[in-house]
């Protein structure tokens, strides 16, 4: 249903290989949960771009595709953090057709717009 390409502009991206329906699930991801006392020590490395807000200000690392999903401020799909599990759920909220970036809102929020840390 997708697969990693170059996002111009953007680096690496998920792009759906054919058309997706609204409310289809995407991708779970798992993700590893590091302690918010943790922060400081990714701070001023790579990962600072990539992990999630987790409950209790904790952080989650998203494996699978789940942290290459590029930002929007008018994404197509959301995702939703299942906390019990430690996953994360992608899930279309808007019809992509084949070949279309699969994006997020990194504020958590579809309608969220909020600046974020960089610029897009």
């Amino acid at each position: 249903m997708t697969v990693i390409g170059q996002s111009p502009g953007r680096g690496r991206g998920i792009f759906a290989t054919e058309d997706i329906s609204p409310g289809t699930h995407i991708e779970t991801c798992p993700v590893i949960v590091l302690p918010a006392k943790d922060r400081p020590h990714i701070e001023h490395t790579e990962l600072f771009n990539y992990y999630f807000k987790w409950k209790d200000d904790s952080l989650a690392i998203c494996l699978g595709n789940g942290s290459l999903y590029n930002h929007s401020y008018d994404p197509n799909a959301r995702y939703d953090k299942a906390y019990e599990s430690n996953e994360i759920h992608f899930v279309a909220v808007r019809p992509i057709q084949a070949g279309e970036e699969i994006t997020i809102n990194y504020n958590g929020n579809l309608h969220d717009q909020t600046r974020v840390w960089f610029d897009t």
